[in-house]
């Protein structure tokens, strides 16, 4: 597979020939996929048992494990978990279902109210894909009471029209149905369309809900977890602005935080990195990253480094030769002070959507005052998305959007976008903004989790002259 070997893996390797101290020492405890950071299995069993008390009398909830996603011809993406089938069970492996009942129910020879149906051991298959947990270890790691095959799921009689409801999410359109293998997670869900077609009393909506009320509001566990993965994006985004120079290209800026998250322990990425130089920082989500970068160009890096499942989101913008112009200093301080603004308004009790109104009316204000619209409504233009997202499995998260309450982990994230024959005048063009910080909200107010990432323009420009690890 050397023909798919990164830039960001070439780099690393030349980072570390030339910086020993970089190169961290193997952890067997890693290899085996168990870390002094991996989540108990009383998380999960305390995330079980809160949804067994919001599920409805005499009912099951059925859970499927994310399908493996293919790449080209025989390769596959690796893979990643379904973020609710991970938070109910902390299984990161394939082709498994997860049956969660309201009450005990009783088998032919044992009585349970949970059930996970999962890979069972094969030495053959293992050799080419790695380990697998398998049924003992299952129920040792996991905390599940009765775990099983998943090809028992195929036959296995669960009587689901005794239940009052069924609950599921819908079937993923996105399953290999090519598999059909007795273990496949086609398979599985075919077996289980199977069983709940003639049933009147399945719903695939509520779960939905209830999975929003759990995971939006992050314990002490979970929020360990996240800080780290923040802590390792700010840590990426201080070495690129270290180690950006005008001529490097936006692939080099992307692999220098990636080999920054890996370096730090990150499994992956939490999303596609974004590093848009010049006219591409006006693109909310571009993920090319092929441009030479001028002197002249300011670079937004919009990067969140993924550690056991959670993700973090931060952002900055950075002038690629290390000195923010007139008129960017001009645009990005509006920004700054619409983020502030909206970061201070990050208490319990108050609104979702109250750090986007309040970033919103600084920055339209702003934009006003420049002559760089005529009517307040006109800011849509050039800023064009909303302020804040939950964070945590996902990058944006499940949530209810209600009253903020302690425990809730949310972006703020304002914007300003001109891109080139907007219409006002042209020396604004080309200017993309954005700042994003991770706040968690608390009982005494809005912590900003990605404070260590610089802000401040003389901050920025500072830490600019400062040598990194990648000169």
């Amino acid at each position: 597979m050397k023909t798919f070997l990164s830039l960001a893996l070439l780099l690393s390797l030349n980072v570390c020939a030339q910086n020993p101290e970089l190169i961290l020492p193997i952890d067997s405890n890693s290899i085996l996929n168990n870390t002094p950071d991996d989540l108990p299995a009383s998380f999960f069993l305390k995330n079980r048992a809160a949804l067994r008390a919001q599920l409805p009398e005499n009912s099951v909830a059925v859970f499927f494990a994310n399908p493996i996603r293919n790449r080209s011809n025989d390769v596959d993406y690796e893979y990643h978990q379904d973020p609710n089938f991970y938070y109910l069970t902390g299984l990161t492996e394939p082709n498994a279902v997860l049956l969660l009942f309201k009450d005990d129910q009783l088998f032919n020879d044992y009585q349970t109210n949970e059930i996970l149906f999962l890979q069972p051991k094969d030495p053959q298959n293992e050799l080419w894909t790695g380990k697998r947990l398998g049924i003992v270890e299952a129920k040792k790691k996991l905390g599940i009471s009765k775990n099983l095959p998943n090809t028992a799921f195929l036959n296995f009689e669960a009587k689901l029209e005794k239940f009052d409801k069924v609950l599921s999410f819908k079937i993923r359109d996105d399953i290999n149905n090519n598999n059909n293998e007795n273990g496949s997670l086609h398979a599985l869900t075919k077996s289980f369309q199977i069983k709940i077609t003639p049933l009147n009393n399945v719903n695939f909506d509520e779960l939905e809900y209830m999975m929003a009320v759990l995971r939006e509001v992050k314990s002490e566990e979970e929020i360990v977890l996240m800080r780290k993965a923040i802590d390792m994006t700010c840590e990426a985004q201080i070495e690129l602005m270290k180690a950006l120079k005008p001529g490097m290209k936006e692939y080099e800026s992307e692999a220098i935080v990636e080999y920054v998250f890996k370096k730090n322990g990150a499994e992956y990425p939490g999303f596609p990195s974004i590093l848009g130089g010049g006219e591409n920082s006006c693109i909310i989500h571009y993920t090319s990253n092929r441009k030479k970068l001028s002197g002249k160009d300011i670079l937004v890096s919009d990067i969140g480094a993924e550690y056991h499942g959670y993700t973090a989101d931060v952002t900055r913008t950075i002038p690629v030769d290390g000195h923010f112009s007139t008129e960017e200093k001009i645009i990005y301080e509006l920004v700054l002070k619409a983020q502030q603004a909206g970061i201070d308004s990050c208490k319990v009790g108050n609104k979702f959507w109250g750090p986007h109104r309040t970033a919103t009316k600084i920055i339209t204000d702003g934009l006003l005052e420049l002559g760089i619209i005529k009517k307040s409504f006109h800011v849509q233009r050039y800023f064009m998305h909303g302020t804040s997202h939950y964070l945590g499995l996902d990058v944006h998260d499940l949530g209810l959007h209600g009253p903020l309450k302690a425990g809730n982990v949310i972006t703020v994230e304002p914007g300003i976008y001109i891109p080139k024959n907007s219409d006002c005048d042209p020396k604004w063009w080309d200017i993309g903004i954005r700042i994003e910080d991770d706040i968690l909200i608390t009982l005494l107010g809005p912590e900003n989790l990605s404070a260590k990432a610089p802000r401040e323009i003389k901050e920025i420009e500072a830490l600019m002259l400062e040598k990194g690890s990648f000169e």
